[in-house]
């Protein structure tokens, strides 16, 4: 017997209407909050020349690529793999303009081959932000300001945002006198929290014992101010340790003047997984799903790749990690747009086309349809197609003298067993429907 086959490839979705319509909310709360603050949406390319948006990506990245020939040039292609490499060469080419600093917003999807016992999609739902041409403290408070600012928007409990510099440790590999390859594993290793493999990479370029522990310290502090100071411990009066530091110390400060510090919990060993991350990296956590649901940092040398040398930071969510998290405690839900059943005769269906336009340039969605069911069923069967339906509320135009001045309305709701119905006036119908539904949600 052949072994089942997938119907569509690993590490993808389909997202039916109710989730499709709960997601999309989602994301337009998202990306109406970014634009308060001056961020404004772009939609990128799907696939690019590989060539082109390789400057961009480390090598894990492009291994993990879907590549692909154009058929009429025969370049390769490759299909999106990360928004921010995209976005910075739109900036170099000046694409976004010549007016600094650049504000965008995206939602988008990209897509990664991932191995299928890592359990990580290979199509990932994305929002994010990318702010071009500003390098100060300011700016990367602002970044997790806003972070912290969404997940109250859409009510994302008991979330932290873990907050550090890359800088500290690749100063601190630099001091340590490691060989170019080794440091370049040793950063590998300390992003993914390998603390063996980190330790097995130290000794075996024989460095001294107290430079060891120092560096196999750094990937487990974690906490608040204490972790700074022991920072500075280690780094002593070397000027390279000293300024990512100092830059850390005040976002931090720049914290506390708002409630966003009690979420934040500094971490020195937080280095994000691009190879591009140059700055101040975040991370964001929450007890609802087990890894981080988005993060991002500051990538200063990535637009200069592409010809442009400029200054950015930005940040991503994993709009299906969110969603978890917020389904998991009951948070989200639909965006309004619940339909309601407009049934007729045949004969009234002209009259009930135009009641149905009037609904919907109301702001209301209308499922019409015509029925040859009898006055006598009818109710049993507008009830029966509302309940297999999930719809709550029917109208009925009936096919009798006078039915164009009013119509019957059969409100199917989950909590009550027998519909109620009421005879409602057309002119008071888009109102009234308005009402109900809004109260609704």
């Amino acid at each position: 017997m052949k072994p089942p086959r997938s119907l569509i490839p690993i590490g993808t979705a389909t997202l039916l209407p109710e989730t499709a319509q709960r997601v999309r909310k989602l994301e337009d709360q998202l990306l109406a909050y970014l634009a308060r603050w001056g961020y404004q949406e772009i939609i990128l390319p799907v696939f690019e020349y590989l060539d082109v948006l390789s400057v961009g990506l480390s090598p894990e990245v492009l291994d993990k690529c879907y590549k692909f020939a154009d058929r009429t040039s025969g370049r390769m292609l490759v299909l999106r793999p990360d928004a921010t490499a995209q976005i910075a060469r739109m900036v170099a080419m000046g694409l976004g303009g010549e007016a600094l600093p650049l504000r965008f917003s995206y939602r988008t999807t990209v897509f990664r081959h991932e191995l299928e016992h890592r359990g990580r999609d290979r199509e990932v739902f994305q929002v994010g932000i990318e702010l071009v041409g500003s390098d100060t403290s300011h700016s990367d408070a602002e970044m997790v300001t806003m972070l912290a600012g969404l997940f109250e928007r859409v009510g994302l409990p008991e979330w932290k945002i873990s907050l550090g510099h890359v800088g500290f440790f690749k100063a601190l590999l630099n001091r340590s006198g490691l060989s170019a390859v080794g440091k370049k594993q040793a950063e590998l290793a300390a992003a993914h929290k390998d603390l063996p493999k980190l330790e097995q990479i130290l000794t075996t370029e024989r460095l001294p014992r107290a430079m060891v522990r120092n560096i196999l310290q750094v990937p487990e502090r974690c906490g608040q101010h204490d972790v700074l100071e022991w920072g500075k411990s280690i780094a002593g009066k070397d000027a390279q340790l000293l300024k990512p530091l100092q830059r850390l110390e005040e976002v931090y400060q720049q914290l506390a003047h708002t409630h966003v510090q009690q979420h934040v919990l500094l971490d020195l060993g937080e280095f994000r997984g691009f190879d591009y991350y140059d700055g101040v990296v975040f991370d964001v956590f929450t007890s609802s799903v087990g890894t981080e649901i988005g993060g991002g940092g500051r990538y200063n040398h990535l637009v200069g790749r592409f010809g442009r040398d400029v200054p950015a930071i930005g940040f991503g969510l994993d709009l299906d990690r969110l969603f978890s998290a917020l389904e998991r405690d009951g948070i989200v839900d639909g965006n309004g747009f619940t339909p309601v059943l407009l049934l007729a005769s045949g004969r009234q269906k002209h009259k009930a086309f135009m009641l149905a336009q009037t609904l919907r340039a109301a702001g209301i969605s209308v499922i019409e349809e015509t029925t040859k069911i009898t006055k006598k069923s009818l109710f049993a069967w507008a009830t029966s197609e509302a309940r297999r339906r999930a719809i709550s509320r029917v109208i009925l135009y009936e096919d009798k003298k006078n039915s164009g001045e009013s119509v019957i309305l059969l409100e199917c709701l989950k909590s009550v067993l027998k519909p109620r119905q009421s005879r409602v006036a057309i002119q008071e119908l888009s109102q009234r429907l308005r009402a109900e539904i809004d109260g609704d949600f």
